[in-house]
């Protein structure tokens, strides 16, 4: 497993709609190895295809460490409830703000042996899911933010 470099806010391809995967291939699992690699190094909580330069529709997030949750072609099929909490981006480094999400989503995707599946998530696993999602959609975090916080707030939490 390779370590890629996470691209910085400012380049265009954090900006751009990622294409659809169309089928699973060696390419495709070997890029979800890689990110795992490369989200556990920057002790991230998940990270999209874009933001290691491929405009492809996969994301992985990883709330607890070794409950990994691969997703291919993701689409977010329900939602409820509303959080307001701090969030931050491994390509916007430094920079937290607070963001208004559901408490509660359902994800329809895909995994590495091409079958359907579905993920619930609430709290953190939900904000994580939309935050990486939205990365497949060109959108960074701060879009969303209600808030974003000082230095003196970060360094508090």
């Amino acid at each position: 497993m390779a370590i890629l470099n996470i691209v910085k806010d400012g380049d265009e391809i954090l900006r751009k709609v990622c294409r659809p995967v169309p089928r699973v291939t060696p390419r495709t699992i070997r890029l979800l190895d890689d990110m795992a690699a490369t989200l556990h190094k920057a002790n991230g909580v998940g990270l999209a295809a874009p933001q290691v330069g491929v405009l492809r529709r996969i994301c992985i997030v990883e709330c607890e460490p070794g409950d990994k949750i691969e997703l291919i072609n993701p689409e977010i099929i329900e939602m409820r409830g509303e959080q307001e909490e701090a969030e931050g981006c491994l390509s916007v480094p430094g920079v937290w703000g607070i963001t208004k999400r559901p408490e509660w989503v359902k994800v329809r995707a895909i995994d590495r042996d091409n079958n359907t599946f579905t993920v619930e998530g609430e709290g953190l696993l939900a904000r994580a899911l939309c935050h990486e999602i939205d990365h497949l959609d060109g959108v960074i975090f701060y879009d969303k933010c209600v808030r974003m916080l000082s230095p003196d707030e970060i360094n508090a939490e």
